[in-house]
């Protein structure tokens, strides 16, 4: 039986609080200075929310994803944009000739992947010589982190390194979102948070964790079809060391170069 990826994806529509969309927009906001007059692929892109922001400042996105319930919403979204393609395809089999891409997303599903070292020299096979990867994923290392349902294997800041050294030459760390203990409110959350992980409490679907969310941060907003530049305050990821535990971020990006 097929993983059903949708019920574990953000899709255009679903609620989330202020940090999940601020996070969204940090990806493609960092993701973007990279694609200027670029050819872009991003893989597992999901409901596409940020194709169309990228594509704003590339020569041509092409977005591809391993479900066909959620191709259904960039396809839908996009219809007749002429520098945007989608595409369905396995991330760890891409059906692209070699020295296809400048650049190659993948954020947040590398956790999916059964064989993430598969995608990683796929990645490299389809970029050009001075072509570069950008990964985004939750640290495992955060006190609070909660694995997804369908994950095989998450990464530390030394494993993430680790596995895209194997077919990069250049390769650089970043941690996001920085963990804050401070003040009573953040540590009574983060005590519930870890008692319910701990207790498999926490609901395995989107739909269900807003549930979660809304006990927790209230109000909650609705994730956009495509981000919109400005939408959210933008702080750059900071670069981090790759050799020892980084438990102060609650997100690592990488940037590794051909």
């Amino acid at each position: 039986m097929e993983e059903d990826y949708s019920i574990v994806t953000e899709l255009p529509g679903f609620k989330g609080s202020k940090e999940q969309l601020t996070r969204l927009y940090q990806r493609y906001r960092f993701a973007r200075d990279f694609c200027k007059d670029k050819e872009v692929l991003e893989v597992a892109c999901g409901g596409g929310m940020g194709l169309g922001y990228l594509a704003k400042v590339a020569k041509k996105v092409i977005g591809g994803d391993l479900d066909k319930e959620i191709l259904k919403h960039p396809l839908e979204r996009y219809d007749g944009r002429g520098k945007i393609e989608i595409k369905e395809f396995d991330a760890q089999t891409l059906p692209f000739e070699d020295k296809s891409f400048d650049v190659v997303i993948l954020y947040e599903a590398i956790y999916y992947l059964t064989e993430p070292e598969k995608f990683v020299s796929e990645a490299h096979r389809v970029l050009r010589d001075d072509g570069v990867l950008l990964t985004c994923t939750a640290n495992k290392d955060w006190a609070d982190f909660n694995p997804s349902p369908y994950s095989t294997k998450y990464f530390s800041a030394q494993e993430l390194y680790s596995l895209l050294k194997r077919k990069f030459t250049q390769i650089k760390v970043f941690g996001a979102f920085p963990v804050s203990e401070s003040g009573v409110k953040n540590k009574i959350v983060s005590l519930i948070k870890r008692t319910a992980v701990s207790l498999h409490l926490i609901p395995k679907t989107m739909k269900g964790k807003e549930i979660f969310k809304r006990l927790f941060f209230g109000k909650l907003l609705t994730l956009p079809a495509e981000i919109e530049d400005g939408e959210f305050e933008y702080s750059p990821p900071e670069a981090i060391s790759s050799d020892s535990p980084n438990s102060l971020y609650k997100v690592l990006f990488s940037v590794a170069n051909v």
